[in-house]
């Protein structure tokens, strides 16, 4: 019964009939002669295109598998033996379905982009910057899981344990959309392991994400409006870091916004990354002035410590990860630190669905 629930509501999300008016729609616009004379915005049909196809297939696979399902529980009724395959199928239709749905909840402008994430330590020194270290794992492990390529932008660590920052590229299909589900503050608790005399502590970290984008979206940033400094790359950011004087840091003086970049070979190369996410950077900014209705990014800057984290994770006196958001919970936090956190991930985006269509 719980599975019967859970389809139905799938109904809502799946919209296929809809999918294949626009796939139609956009044949017209492939269909005319002057198609092609704009390279860039043929290119971006064509890719909108194959994604609906790929949604539209998605949802007749689901259709299909769910009629299957609905067979072997008739023969599962008629006293035929097949109640282990009607069960392996039922868990097999349930992850596939939550894959599916995650697809089609991801139609944002910059879902389809890959994600820079950048993790900054609250307040508490040491405890906070191991922590932020520790999320940085969960993350990197998480991108492994999923398929994704990952690649350091910068690494800055603390001076006893943990990181001071670090900002990293998340690479493939649908990467910004998965990890937008992130950005906030998490926060921890647990028994110091740095000599508190065993004292529960509680620590915070902020974790930003931002599509990276793509050519078209034209970002202007002035050279006049630019600091650049350049300084000697350090730390274990990767085991090509330089050691020479090839790290970029750049300000936007306007808006007072800093990244770096030193894990490249080149500081010709840093810089160009390092422009890359300050244009990203930028772009959420002007998206969180024109959409007012939703917290704007940075302003989560202000205050990274009680009352404003998206998640909990307690390792003491129990242990248990909630999400504030969704209030979806789980006691397995060593497995969500390890990177398992597709379940958090999935709640989030049904419930911003939810939200977005109330």
């Amino acid at each position: 019964m719980r599975s019967r629930k859970r389809y139905s509501r799938f109904e809502g999300i799946f919209d296929v009939e809809r999918k294949r008016a626009e796939v139609l729609e956009l044949e017209k616009k492939v269909a005319k002669p002057e198609f092609w004379n704009n390279q860039e915005q043929a290119q971006t049909i064509l890719q909108t295109r194959s994604r609906l196809e790929q949604d539209i297939q998605l949802g007749l696979k689901l259709a299909r598998d769910v009629d299957d399902l609905k067979a072997l529980a008739e023969l599962a009724e008629e006293g035929e033996d097949v109640i282990s395959e009607l069960t392996r199928e039922v868990e097999k239709l349930e992850q596939e379905a939550q894959h599916t749905e995650i697809r089609m909840l991801l139609s944002g402008e910059h879902d389809h982009a890959n994600a820079i994430v950048t993790i900054h330590p609250g307040a508490g020194g040491v405890e906070s910057q191991d922590w932020a270290e520790m999320l940085v794992r969960m993350y990197l492990r998480w991108s492994e899981r999923s398929g994704y390529s990952t690649k350091m932008l910068d690494y800055q660590p603390g001076d006893e344990a943990g990181i001071k920052s670090a900002t990293f590229l998340v690479e493939g299909e649908l990467a910004y959309g998965y990890l937008s589900s992130e950005s906030g503050v998490h926060r921890l608790v647990r028994i110091s392991p740095f000599g508190a005399m065993g004292k529960r502590q509680t620590s915070f970290a902020s974790v930003f994400v931002y599509p990276q984008l793509n050519d078209e979206i034209e970002i202007q940033i002035d050279d006049k409006d630019l600091r650049i400094d350049t300084y000697r790359s350090s730390g274990a950011g990767g085991q090509h870091v330089n050691v020479t004087d090839s790290a970029v840091r750049i300000t936007h003086i306007p808006t007072g916004i800093v990244v770096s970049c030193q894990n490249e070979r080149s500081q010709i190369r840093n810089r160009e990354m390092a422009r890359t996410v300050l244009r990203a950077r930028l772009y959420a900014l002007e998206l969180s002035k024109k959409r007012q209705e939703l917290q704007a990014v940075e302003d989560a800057k202000l205050d990274i410590g009680w009352g404003s984290q998206i998640r909990s994770y307690v390792l003491h006196p129990y242990r248990l990860v909630k999400d504030h958001r969704t209030k979806y919970e789980t006691s397995n936090a060593d497995r969500v630190l390890d990177g398992d956190i597709e379940d958090f991930i999935y709640q989030y985006l049904v419930y911003r669905g939810v939200r977005n269509r109330s």
